[in-house]
């Protein structure tokens, strides 16, 4: 192996480029055309240009990557996650041309790579798995039938893919045709196979996993299990190792049946065996025939390099350790840093300011950002992972949220802040989070994020002397009133220049004195970092201290902003993405709840519900339309 190609983007591409950098390999990038000044095209030895932007005029092309291949001379292809990093035909495709492919084999990709023939197979090696239907027969009817059987509440899969996509659950009979369609439309746009099953649905689990490794001589070992049932939208935000609820006997009979799956499947590199665990009983529920994303959890506590396993593994050598010989030390967290807001509604843009968090020790940070990069809809929404690492879990814990208050990134909404919040919410300290953590505890932990007055007012200094400080400025005795929109709030700070940086700041009964600098307000000695970016139209971003605060420049604006009534009579698009489906028309009266409209964005559906009982005025867009956003899709009658 001398040359590898990376069929992926993103954080994986660079993760693998790093470690095939170090063990002497060249590698190629391939890139998209919005992807063509990205960080792993311009670290890579060399990069060759694939065209188009969607993933399936990209990243999806399988002769595109193929030719890729030859033109550059890579004898071997890693595939990174997601993409066509389980597709069993692209892997044959890549030995059939001659080339080392870094993954299981096709039939072990086949075998296991659709969650209903691993649990055939797993019947087989007597692992746990819950009662359901796994069939051919994909007929409304027989979905129908077979729920009767099984019971509810169950839970509607794609039989393909992961990462949460093609996922409903169901809790009555009367939800489950438009789960059945739901789920058959998202996983046909996701992963091209819109087969699907369903099973017992657990309400309070964890998601637990368990890292196996195996190579082509017959040796297969586990690497112990990581906790992700910290979830939105079926998909991981938190992971962990080990878990709070395994014991050293559970984790032994965890990694019993997830070696014996994978020895079962001729298995041979890195894969994963997903488990619901409910109290001491676990379930299977699929094996995910690739490198995970939150491998750096396992890597971080087993001081392994899980690329350079893939890469030996791939190159015919023998697993390095055995069973016996693996260690787990300490306690490792990782959290999934995505442009989304706090609702998990994923936003596309421009970031337009990034600094990274000091990594001292104990600390990791996969990403592919820098300033000036675009996030597009046409990829995922995960913008980077961070990794903490400490001797126990609490102290992994504050470290990680430490490292979260510290990261800067503005330009567009993402997760920093929750997931800091979610890190030191009362029930994750304790160890007891559950699949359902978020859904019952979200929106308790979104009030902890409304920031304090104090730093409202740093934002809004460091927002409205931005572009000339007053340390540049000479001083000024005249007041100036500032008059600023946060929310539903609006702040009318009056503002006297002192000189050298130095503010005199009235708010209504309260007085006090600041200082700025280009990173630094000081209000009545409280210092707060802050960094500020425009979004354009008076619209600015800034974070103070760990707090992100959107605000818009109302000082010019009338005292009566019209737009009220109007914004209430209407939907607008959230975020860039294609319509699919439009429920409403015109005229008709909706239930506050009922579904308008349908847009797929960053490889998932995203329902925009009626926001109160209304009538339909108008429909502005049609279904299979791109939309961008702020785009008026429904008017609504007063």
């Amino acid at each position: 192996m001398k040359r590898l190609l990376i069929a992926n983007r993103g954080e994986i591409a660079r993760r693998v480029i790093r470690t095939a950098h170090a063990m002497g390999i060249e590698t190629v990038a391939v890139y998209s055309e919005p992807d063509a000044a990205a960080l792993h095209v311009r670290e890579a030895t060399t990069a060759f240009a694939l065209g188009g932007a969607r993933s399936a005029d990209s990243y999806l092309r399988v002769s595109r990557l193929l030719q890729a291949a030859r033109a550059t001379g890579a004898d071997a292809v890693h595939p990174g996650y997601g993409f066509l990093s389980e597709n069993a035909d692209f892997a044959q495709a890549v030995i059939d041309a001659g080339l080392i492919w870094v993954g299981p084999p096709p039939a072990a990709i086949r075998a296991l790579g659709s969650k209903s023939a691993a649990k055939a197979l797993a019947h087989l090696q007597g692992v746990p798995c819950l009662p359901g239907y796994f069939g051919s027969d994909q007929q409304e009817s027989t979905f129908i039938a077979e729920a009767e059987r099984v019971g509810f509440p169950l839970m509607v899969k794609a039989v393909a893919g992961g990462g949460g996509r093609g996922m409903r659950l169901v809790t009555d009979a009367s939800q489950l045709p438009a789960a059945l369609q739901g789920a058959r439309s998202e996983a046909l746009a996701g992963f091209a196979n819109g087969d699907l099953l369903i099973e017992r649905a657990l309400l309070r689990p964890r998601h637990v996993e368990v890292q196996v490794f195996a190579d082509a001589l017959g040796h297969c070992i586990h690497l112990g299990e990581r906790d992700c049932s910290v979830q939105r939208r079926h998909q991981k935000i938190v992971e962990e190792s080990p878990s709070p609820a395994v014991s050293p006997e559970l984790r032994e009979e965890l990694g019993r049946c997830a070696v014996a799956l994978a020895q079962a499947a001729g298995y041979v590199g890195a894969g994963t065996v997903e488990f619901l665990l409910e109290g001491n009983a676990f379930y299977l529920m699929e094996m995910n025939t690739r490198l995970q994303v939150e491998h750096p959890v396992t890597e971080a506590l087993t001081g392994l390099d899980l690329v350079e396993w893939q890469l030996r593994i791939a190159r015919g050598e023998a697993l390095p350790l055995t069973q016996d010989q693996v260690q787990l030390n300490g306690h490792a967290i990782e959290v999934r840093l995505c442009a989304e807001d706090v609702h998990y509604t994923p936003h596309t843009g421009r970031v337009l300011h990034f600094v990274e968090p000091v990594l001292s020790k104990g600390l990791r940070f996969d990403h592919a950002l820098e300033a000036g990069c675009e996030v597009t809809p046409h990829y995922d929404a995960m913008l980077g992972k961070l990794i903490a690492h400490a001797p126990t879990r609490a102290e992994a814990s504050e470290r990680l949220a430490h490292a979260l208050d510290d990261l800067q990134l503005l330009g567009l909404p993402t997760n920093r802040a929750f997931l800091a919040a979610c890190l030191r919410h009362p029930v994750f300290k304790a160890g007891d989070a559950l699949i359902p953590f978020l859904a019952e505890h979200g929106d308790s932990i979104r009030e902890t994020l409304q920031p304090p007055a104090e730093a409202v007012l740093a934002a809004v200094l460091a927002a409205a002397f931005h572009q000339r400080p007053p340390a540049q400025a000479l001083p000024c005795p005249f007041a100036r009133s500032l008059r600023w929109q946060h929310g539903e709030q609006v702040v009318e700070p009056v503002v006297r220049e002192t000189g050298h940086g130095d503010l005199s700041v009235a708010l209504g009964e309260r007085s006090a004195q600041a200082s700025l600098n280009t990173d630094r307000v000081v209000i009545d000695g409280m210092a707060w970092p802050v960094a500020a970016a425009a979004l354009g139209n008076g619209r600015w971003q800034v974070q103070a201290g760990a707090h992100t605060l959107e605000l818009t420049d109302l000082s010019l604006a009338p005292r009566e902003r019209a737009g009220g009534a109007s914004a209430a009579r209407e939907l607008r698009a959230p975020f860039n993405g294609k319509l699919i489906a439009v429920h409403a028309e015109a005229g008709v009266i909706i239930a506050k709840g009922a579904p308008l409209l349908v847009i797929e964005s960053m490889k998932l559906e995203h329902t925009l519900a009626a926001p109160r009982d209304l009538t339909v005025e108008g429909i502005s867009v049609t279904a299979g339309q791109q939309v961008a956003p702020g785009q008026l899709l429904v008017t609504f009658s007063a």
